[in-house]
Order: C-alpha cells, then structure tokens, then sequence
C-alpha cells in the first residue's frame, strides 16, 4: 500500500516537472499563473487576459502528518529510497517509526563483515531522531570480523525515546558481554515498552529500576542475568505475558510470582543449572521446556493446559508424573532423542487431555522401544481426540511383523472421543502395526487414520524437495506398504479414512 501511494507521488510530480518545462517554452509565467499576449496562446475568443488555471498536485502539496504516515507504510529499505530522492520524505525520515537493521535490509551480501554493518547503522542513526520511533530491531546474526560494542550505547540514546513499543538486540558472542544500560530506561521508556528481547548481553536491573507498566514479553538469550536480578524485573512487569528464557546460566531457580496476573506462556531452553520451577501466577496454562532433567514434585503448575517438553528418556516419566502435577494438561508434546523404557499401565489419567504428540528421533539404543505400550497413553486419556506420533527409521531394529504374524492381543477398550490418529516413519515393525490395529479395533470416533512411510520432512510449502532419504529407509518403506495391505486395510471401518502415504516419486526417484 505504501510502495503504491508513494509512487503515485512521485508519478505526480515528475508530470509537475513536465508541465513547469512545457509552461517555459510556451511563455507562460510560474508566478501569477496568467497567459502572454501572443497569438498563438488566445482562447478562441481573443480575450488575451483570462487567468490560466492550473492544478498542480505534488509531494510538497502535502500535510508533514500525511507525509509521515505514507512514509510509514514503507518496508525499510524502500523508506531510505525514498528520502533520498524526495526532500519532502527525507525530513519525515527522521521521524521513521520501524528501524530493523539486518544483513537484508542494510544490504549486506552472506557473511557480510561486521564492520560495514556496524558504520552502515551509524551513518543511518546520525539522521534519526528518534522521535515517534517504534520498534528498534538490532540483529548482528551471521555477521564477523567485529566484536566491538562501543557505539551501542550511543545508538540506544537515541532509539530509547518515550514512545518505543519493541526493542531487540541480537548480539554476537565475545569475551565481553554488552552490559545492557537499564540507567536509559527512563518513565516514559518504561510506560511504552511492550517487547524487550536481548541476545549475549549482561543485565542487570536493580530495584530502583521501576515499573515497566506495559512490558508483555520479555525474551532473554545468553543473557547474563542471576535468579535475584531477573526476579527484580519480573516484580517490576505485572503485565508480562511471555517469559523465554535460553540458555541464562546463571539462573538457579525460577519462582513466578502470583503478582503475574496475565502471563500465560513460560518457554525455559537449556538453562543448564535451573533445577526449579515454581509458578505461583494463576493464568500460566503454556510451558515449553528443553534439555532440563526437571523433579516435578518441585514443578508446581497444577494450572498448566499445554506442555512441550524436549527431553529423553521422559514417555515413562510423562505417563508417571503428570497426571498428579498437571491433571489439567490439555496439550502434550513429547520430543525425546531415545527412549528405553517401556510406556506401563497405570492407574492414573489424564482427564483432561485433547491432544498428544510423541516424537522419537532415535533408536540407536541397546534396548528398543516397544511402540504398542503407548496404549498405556490412550487407556489414561479418555478425551483424547488426536494423537501423533513420530517414529525414528535411520535403523529398522525391530522385529518385522514378516518374521512374526501373530499379533498380540490388548484388553478389549472403548475410546469414545479418539478422532485423528498420524504416525509418521510408519515401517513394517510388528509393534508398530499392533499399535494400529489397536486404534482401529478400540476408538469407535475415529475418522482419520494418516500412515506416513518417510519421517523426514516432504517437500511443499517451503520446503522445494523432500529431504534426502537413505536405500535401506526406501527399501523398509516398501516393506511398510506390504504390511498395511496386508495387516491393516481389511481392519479400517468404512467409517473411517485410511491415508498412506509412499515415498515421493519426484524427490525419491522411484527408489522404490
């Protein structure tokens, strides 16, 4: 929309220039807007007298307000062009709202070097205000041959003015941290601050640092920060929404406060020391964990509707624990490298639970994992309405439902709300094709029944070609097909839907 307006301007004014060309050359005068007295400029009635009206619309023509707001619209880069060639937008330039400095918008080839970066964003900075600025975007990823922060604060006085909504910095490693000056956050900062995100930097708020009355995210990542600071800026940002924490060493434990009336998301990524997690904050029903080897007797988020929690060895565990530390889960999400304990039976359930997704990535362990205990999953969730599940292929190590027909019989159970069941890497592995049978003899609300034979990413959307699959993979996927025409087709209700799908014939190159 604003690339349109802005073009339609200067369409105008450069037909401005023609006529103002045009107007010389046939003798007419640029100040009183009136004809000459020659021949051949008279009307049809000789009357030599009669004003010229003449409509001129231009980009001068033009309210600074509506200037400012057309500017706006414009992508970045597009914004820069513009004050270049207009004067009239390279006024308004110094009130442009959104600045993002990133090797796309500053124009630097891959591995660009950081240097020509770093005076790029200087020589921009020098013509801003700072004044009206919005979102201030910093993003040093994929740059080298600089590691210096000198200007940084320099540049932050000038972005951190009253009004700003966003403030990112993306860093880059060094032996020095960027120590973040909380001393810029003044009132008026702190009244319009909304997102605060900070990578491989050092801060450090004090309680004198005061409310941050409209802070509703706050993402810290390699950032040097301890429990009792970071505890500091949490009682200090009661309208905080979201809270990701990446790899802050130093934090030992995270206590939310009930103060926290309106956050809902907390995502903690390989916080290596953090060994508790305690919420008191009423509304946090989102929690999204990585890499932690968590005690959840010490987890007290009874409140808590989704969780993501990327961690091995932790199915057993997650059939075991959560029911009693989070019987409202709504949304499960399982990702685990390798798992070598079975899923058991037990007596506890999920009451609450809609949605499961296991992914397993590996099954390069000494003991394999037997898929059909995942039942256990399905007799403890009876809202259960989709389930996913995501099995590793790199090596078939289990044993073949070729090798051994006979199927094993399970309790004859009812699951009433079961809808949607995929399993991606779907192979010929006998438990496996138990797990299948299973689902289809026991959830009488099944529509959907996806057996996908690649585990890999397909290509479509942005994905331009499947991702590479090794011979040994496309020959189990043929192995995977035969079993489903063999064990599982003449099982489907007519209810139900059965999708297979084979490898790509496109990307594969008929492997198979």
């Amino acid at each position: 929309m604003g690339m349109l307006v802005l073009n339609r301007l200067m369409s105008l004014q450069r037909d401005r220039q023609r006529r103002r060309q045009i107007r010389a050359r046939c003798g007419f005068t640029t100040t009183t807007g009136k004809r000459k007295g020659s021949p051949c400029q008279q009307d049809d009635d000789g009357d030599s007298n009669k004003p010229l009206k003449i409509t001129r619309s231009s980009i001068e023509d033009l309210s600074e307000d509506i200037l400012c707001h057309i500017h706006s619209l414009l992508p970045m880069r597009e914004a820069a062009s513009a004050a270049c060639v207009a004067p009239a937008f390279l006024r308004s330039w110094r009130c442009y709202p959104n600045l993002i400095f990133n090797m796309d918008t500053i124009g630097l080839k891959k591995n660009g070097r950081g240097e020509n970066f770093h005076h790029k964003i200087d020589r921009i900075l020098r013509n801003h205000s700072g004044i009206s600025l919005k979102t201030f975007n910093l993003d040093y990823t994929g740059m080298t041959g600089f590691n210096g922060t000198s200007y940084f604060d320099s540049w932050l006085q000038i972005a951190l003015k009253p009004g700003i909504e966003e403030l990112t910095l993306l860093l880059f490693r060094s032996q020095k941290q960027y120590n973040f000056p909380c001393s810029l956050l003044s009132d008026g900062v702190r009244n319009s601050l909304q997102c605060l995100k900070l990578r491989f930097a050092a801060l450090h708020p004090t309680v004198e640092l005061g409310p941050l009355g409209s802070l509703t995210r706050l993402h810290l990542s390699y950032v040097n920060i301890t429990w009792d600071e970071l505890k500091c800026l949490l009682c200090n940002s009661l309208a905080l929404e979201q809270l990701e924490l990446e790899r802050c060493e130093e934090i030992i434990c995270l206590k939310i406060p009930c103060a926290l009336q309106r956050l809902s998301c907390l995502s903690v990524v390989e916080c290596k020391r953090l060994k508790v997690i305690e919420s008191k904050a009423p509304n946090l029903s989102s929690i999204s964990l990585r890499g932690h080897r968590l005690n959840f007797s010490l987890v007290k988020t009874l409140q808590v509707k989704k969780l993501v929690y990327f961690c091995s060895n932790f199915v057993h565990g997650a059939r075991a624990k959560l029911p009693t530390f989070m019987p409202n889960l709504e949304s499960l999400v399982i990702i685990s490298e390798v798992e070598v304990v079975d899923t058991p039976m037990l007596p506890t359930k999920f009451l609450n639970l809609k949605h499961l997704s296991i992914w397993l990535l590996s099954s390069n362990t000494s003991r394999l994992y037997d898929f059909l205990s995942l039942v256990s999953f399905l007799d403890a969730a009876p809202c259960l309405e989709t389930l996913v599940l995501s099995a590793p292929q790199s090596d078939m190590m289990h044993e073949s439902v070729f090798a051994d027909s006979q199927l094993r019989d399970m309790p004859d159970l009812c699951h009433g709300n079961l809808q949607s069941v995929k399993i991606r890497g779907f192979t010929s592995a006998k438990c496996l094709v138990e797990l299948a049978c299973y689902i289809l003899k026991s959830a009488v609300s099944l529509e959907c029944l996806t057996l996908d034979t690649v585990y890999v990413p397909r290509c479509g959307g942005k994905n331009k070609y499947c991702a590479p699959i090794a011979n040994d993979v496309l020959k189990e996927a043929h192995r995977a097909l035969s079993a489903i025409r063999t064990y599982i087709e003449n099982k489907v209700p007519s209810t139900v839907k059965l999708t297979v799908l084979e490898p790509c014939s496109r990307c594969s190159g008929g492997g198979i």
